[in-house]
């Protein structure tokens, strides 16, 4: 039976119980190994050797490090590259059509290996939200493997709902591999289905990994993204702490000297905080990345040189490939609707879903309840979620958005209408995972139908709110009243049709976080003396915090910085948490800084005009200006404070004359 989300085995590469990873000669060519192998790897075999009891890397197993290449740039934002750039190109000489058509054939497929993995793509019904797959990787000039894997993210665009998730997973995860020809399924991380499989292998092993449809796969090679970013005069991010390594003491990672604050970085800059990991995981490089996506797309939605489009176009159309699945080429007129999705989606409603529950340094693991509750969320997003969210941290009563009632209120005899065989025990079996009370009629009385017809007792109160949620689960169906003829059973009646393909669209969710009290504590070691001393050197009235987050303090590399930010003078204060993150309180005299534009909701609290930024239902920037100046709160980038505690941090932001 296919569901939507597939039950993961936790079987071996060589079906005796273990796990079993590739012996390293059958990676392509990486830097000397950071430890060597207590014996040399044996050939390659049919399967994969058997992890030693008590887990760790098979003996013969050699961690390396990836060779890295200055002047990639990752792929995270090729998303908005591909569409929002193409777009623009469209603009050159009046709007030149073909000029647009060009640009969107040429990112077509055209190697090998991306247009043996398109194969592999689902296709995507009417309908639905698109799932597109973003595969970052590195090959150097002359290689002629299929490179490195770096980056592989997944995005959701819901042109109806307009809303788009970002699922990224970071590259250590260890998990169950689809394999290929030559090699067959192994336990390992996921970065090395695309060494050892290519595209193919990465995107079946994802789609094992999380059961989900997938229908269009970007491929980028980071070679030129450095300059891309450089066209585009930069890109503004909010960086959260000192980055700084030089290697003076023998460490062989990429130099990186960045402080902290909101500023432009440079394609170099940005590309060593997005990819920074020297001191902190996997985790919070995956979480870099997708703040990286957003600032591309904040970037490229404001006035730039429209003369540079056509050498960002080559840049991107010599780099990247978008391949659609069911055997169509994507068209101009899809990358059109996904542009448009891209500059009118409301703000909040581009969210960044976490994934929780991971373990591990070097290797990491995820429990599967973690897991799927990924996929929940990533397939499902809670559209209104900023707005209950914050009204549970503001203590405002919550609005009834909902006219259906809930699934466990909701009675459903399913029909066989379409003649395939099990499709009415499929739907009956999805739609009570969902909730629905369920029960399979048998067959209809014909096998005529094409799209699923849900009739609805007209006499039963909300009954036909209920059939055009339970319509809107199966995409493509026809909500009908029964005849008083034929009185229904149940308050619902759904005739399966020719198009259910066995699965159903994401099922009605709220992740409406409960209220919790500010984990805030009236600040014991003052800064107000440091920050007298810096009175003179600003052009805005200083704000002192009269509390911070429970268990944090000034951080003790650049925790108070006050610097030049455009022609403004900035300061910035950043607090280290101690669960080992940063969270921050900026301050400058610029009054529209590009990091404040569109805000998610706005809201006076306690007389304070505030500006609030949301992903999802967690509060990540809560901004106000005030006397001339322009201040905001920044959450940890896993968003680790509450929205009360980053509420309540802002209301205890007092000018130094007062505090």
């Amino acid at each position: 039976m296919r569901t939507t989300l597939k039950k993961r085995s936790r079987q071996s590469a060589n079906g005796s119980g273990g796990n079993g990873a590739y012996p390293p000669e059958l990676l392509p060519p990486f830097e000397p190994p950071l430890r060597t192998a207590p014996a040399p790897p044996p050939p390659p075999a049919a399967a994969p050797p058997p992890r030693p009891p008590g887990g760790g890397p098979p003996p013969e197993r050699a961690f390396y490090r990836v060779r890295r290449n200055p002047l990639k740039l990752l792929a995270t934002g090729v998303m908005w590259l591909v569409v929002v750039v193409l777009v623009g190109a469209g603009a050159l000489a009046g709007g030149v059509k073909l000029y647009f058509d060009y640009s969107v054939a040429a990112v077509r497929p055209t190697s090998p290996e991306v247009i043996e993995a398109v194969e592999a793509l689902d296709e995507l019904l009417p309908g639905r939200p698109a799932v597109a797959i973003v595969i970052g990787y590195d090959r150097r000039p002359g290689e002629t493997s299929a490179g490195r894997g770096d980056t592989i993210m997944l995005l959701r665009a819901d042109p109806d709902n307009k809303v788009l998730t970002m699922l990224s997973f970071p590259r250590d995860l260890e998990v169950e591999h689809a394999g290929c020809q030559g090699h067959p399924p192994w336990t390992g991380r996921i970065n090395e289905a695309y060494a050892y499989c290519g595209p193919r292998g990465t995107l079946l092993t994802v789609k094992k990994l999380t059961g989900i449809p997938i229908n269009y796969m970007i491929t980028v090679n980071f070679k030129a993204f450095t300059n891309i970013v450089d066209k585009l005069g930069g890109v503004y991010m909010d960086v959260d702490r000192r980055y700084f390594n030089d290697n003076s003491s023998g460490e062989s990672y990429e130099r990186i000297d960045l402080k902290p604050g909101y500023q432009l970085l440079n394609g170099k800059d940005a590309l060593d905080f997005v990819r920074y990991r020297h001191t902190d995981s996997d985790l919070y490089r995956v979480v870099r990345q997708q703040e990286f996506v957003k600032a591309v797309k904040q970037r490229i939605s404001s006035a730039w040189d429209i003369f540079q489009l056509p050498k960002i176009v080559k840049a991107v159309t010599d780099n990247v490939e978008v391949g659609k699945g069911g055997g169509k080429e994507i068209s101009g007129g899809e990358v059109l609707e996904y542009a448009n999705l891209a500059y009118t989606l409301p703000a909040g409603n581009f969210q960044q879903v976490p994934l929780d529950g991971v373990s591990g340094y070097f290797e990491l693991a995820v429990a599967q309840e973690s897991l799927d509750d990924a996929v929940r969320r990533f397939m499902n997003p809670d559209a209104n979620a900023s707005e209950r969210a914050l009204a549970v941290a503001t203590g405002q009563k919550l609005k009834d958005t909902s006219d259906a009632p809930p699934p466990s209120d909701v009675s459903i005899e399913v029909l066989n209408g379409s003649g395939v065989d099990g499709a009415a025990d499929e739907a009956a079996v999805l739609l009570g995972h969902i909730g629905y009370a369920t029960e399979n009629g048998g067959n209809a009385n014909n096998f005529d139908y094409f799209e699923t017809t849900i009739f609805y007792d007209a006499e039963v109160e909300k009954s036909a709110e209920a059939a055009q949620a339970v319509a809107d689960l199966f995409g493509q169906a026809t909500v009908k009243a029964a005849p008083p003829s034929k009185p229904l059973a149940t308050m619902l009646q759904v005739v399966v049709g020719k198009t259910f393909q066995g699965t159903l669209g994401p099922a009605p969710t709220d992740d409406t976080p409960e209220r919790q009290r500010p984990q805030v504590v009236t600040d014991p070691t003052s800064i107000r003396p440091a920050l007298r001393q810096l009175r003179k050197k600003v052009d805005f009235p200083i704000m002192v915090p009269t509390v911070r987050e429970k268990g944090s303090s000034i951080d003790d590399d650049e925790g108070i910085r006050d610097y030049k930010l455009e022609d403004h003078r900035a300061l910035r204060l950043t607090y280290h948490t101690a669960s080992n993150e940063y969270w921050g309180i900026q301050q400058t005299s610029w009054e529209d800084p590009p990091i404040l534009d569109d805000p998610t909701l706005e809201r006076t609290i306690r007389g304070r005009n505030y500006k609030l930024f949301m992903s999802g239902a967690k509060l990540h920037i809560v901004a106000f200006q005030q006397d001339g100046g322009t201040y905001w709160v920044v959450n940890t980038l896993k968003n680790a404070l509450s929205n009360e505690t980053m509420l309540a941090i802002a209301d205890g932001l007092k000018p130094l004359k007062q505090a």
